[in-house]
């Protein structure tokens, strides 16, 4: 089994934590694809308290909040010091839904794949129905034309008969 070491990245107010081979295999497991260690996003943790509860899960991102609520509330004021709960925020209006998608391009779509799909199965019937009548058209020639052979293949053995006759007479 490949040596673990604990990786950890900020998202949000959480740092997220994992136990990975590699630090791949830590972007794979935070979803990224990006190279946040040469960032400066990510890094390797070695303190023995942060370290625990990933490597008990390898594999798993463990998140922890960084700071308190308190902190959280400070870095959450404006600028010139007041409090953002002091300032209440007006109700936002419901959003107005968007008419319904128009369906007929799909219907359209749809009638003419299936006007494609009986126009191309009527023409192959057509040329099974062409072929068929060639193929029957084919054996009835074949049978005259062996016909033909065989009688004139006969008529060719009879002359060669009486003309074999006909010079054993003359040489006679």
């Amino acid at each position: 089994m490949p040596k673990l070491k604990v990786y950890r990245t900020p998202i949000g107010f959480h740092d997220a934590y994992v136990a990975a081979p590699s630090m791949k295999a830590a972007l794979r497991a935070w979803g990224t694809t990006k190279d946040l260690f040469s960032r400066g996003a990510a890094e390797v943790v070695t303190d023995a308290k942060l370290t625990k509860e990933p490597l008990a899960r390898p594999g798993e991102v463990i998140k922890r909040a960084r700071g308190t609520v308190a902190e959280h509330r400070k870095a959450a004021q404006s600028k010139d010091g007041a409090a953002s709960k002091d300032k209440t925020a007006p109700e936002p209006k419901p959003a107005k839904r968007p008419p319904r998608p128009n369906r007929k391009p799909l219907e359209k779509a749809e009638q003419a794949l299936s006007a494609a799909q009986q126009r191309h199965e009527r023409a192959l019937a057509d040329i099974d129905h062409r072929l068929d009548a060639l193929q029957a058209k084919r054996r009835d020639l074949a049978r005259k034309q062996k016909s033909e052979v065989a009688d004139l293949e006969e008529e060719l053995a009879a002359r060669e008969s009486a003309y074999r006759r006909a010079l054993d007479k003359w040489e006679t």
